[in-house]
């Protein structure tokens, strides 16, 4: 039911259940995991907190407890201030109780990074955390270190860790890292080649559409960018990221580019008739009615 987030369904059953076995603490954690996934913080606070408290030494539930506190600090500023340091004890907590947990010193990177200073931000713990991630996999390592340094706008850093990471482990994730590091940097087409070679080695639709999207955005390599877009409608599978009405939306672009007037129209005309109110098309069509 959760995979296939039935959630009211699942909710029900696991209420159930608990009034039946109150002690069953699997189906306290499923329950706090549903809350989480329907961003109910409140109460996936209540049932992970309830798990920390009867079992201080599992490593798992002071992770997610400490990750739905930081839910809740992002989503509630006010309350923020007030749970800093209860989200820095538990993934703290949970990194030393567990020495292989990797998503617990993940967490303490991103949260050292992205806090501020005065609140307690640091880059040297980021960097510490980096650090035990690289002894553990060196993939997560070197992405970590490309995070840290790419917040600091340390680029040629961040972009040695981050091309690392690709040669080791080559990931989806790992190219997708690496292509946003350069088109922070505005290098389009560093960031057209290694979209081309992760699409070549993985298949994923989403990385055609953004070769097409760089193409029409900053007029390069136009040619390709159509081809990829075209490919992309050919192969779109509803999970992909990119909805189709935008893909047409960069081939209208891209056809207007080359002073091809009809062929933008028909092109823009599909992304209106899948959804009427886009207004980037709209303002797209009127562009393509002056050439």
């Amino acid at each position: 039911m959760l995979e296939q987030k039935e959630y009211v369904q699942a909710e029900t059953f696991f209420l159930n259940y608990l009034d039946e076995y109150p002690d069953n603490l699997e189906v306290r954690e499923c329950l706090g995991d549903l809350y989480g996934y329907q961003e109910r913080w409140d109460k996936a606070i209540e049932y992970y907190r309830y798990l920390v408290e009867q079992k201080p030494k599992v490593a798992n539930y002071h992770y997610k407890y400490g990750g739905v506190l930081g839910m809740k600090a992002l989503q509630n500023k006010l309350a923020a201030i007030g749970l800093i340091d209860d989200i820095e004890d538990h993934f703290v907590s949970a990194a030393k109780l567990d020495k292989t947990h990797i998503d617990a010193r993940w967490a303490l990177v991103k949260f050292y990074v992205e806090l501020p200073g005065i609140l307690g931000g640091t880059k040297a713990k980021a960097h510490a955390y980096a650090d035990e991630l690289l002894a553990l996999s060196a993939v997560d390592g070197y992405l970590a270190k490309g995070f840290i340094y790419k917040s600091s706008k340390d680029y040629k850093d961040a972009e040695e860790n981050l091309r690392s990471a690709v040669k080791i482990g080559g990931s989806v994730t790992c190219y997708k890292e690496l292509v946003a590091l350069y088109l922070e940097e505005e290098k389009y087409q560093s960031a057209l080649a290694l979209l081309q070679e992760a699409y070549e080695k993985h298949s994923y639709n989403n990385f055609l559409y953004e070769i097409g999207k760089i193409s029409a955005e900053q007029e390069l390599q136009i040619s390709d960018g159509e081809l990829c877009l075209e490919k992309y409608i050919k192969n779109y599978h509803y999970s992909d990221s990119y909805p189709l009405e935008w893909a047409y939306l960069r081939l209208a672009q891209l056809a207007r580019y080359k002073n091809k007037k009809d062929t933008a129209l028909s092109y823009i005309d599909k992304s209106l008739a899948i959804r009427a109110d886009f207004s980037l098309a709209k303002k797209e069509r009127i562009k393509i009615l002056k050439l």
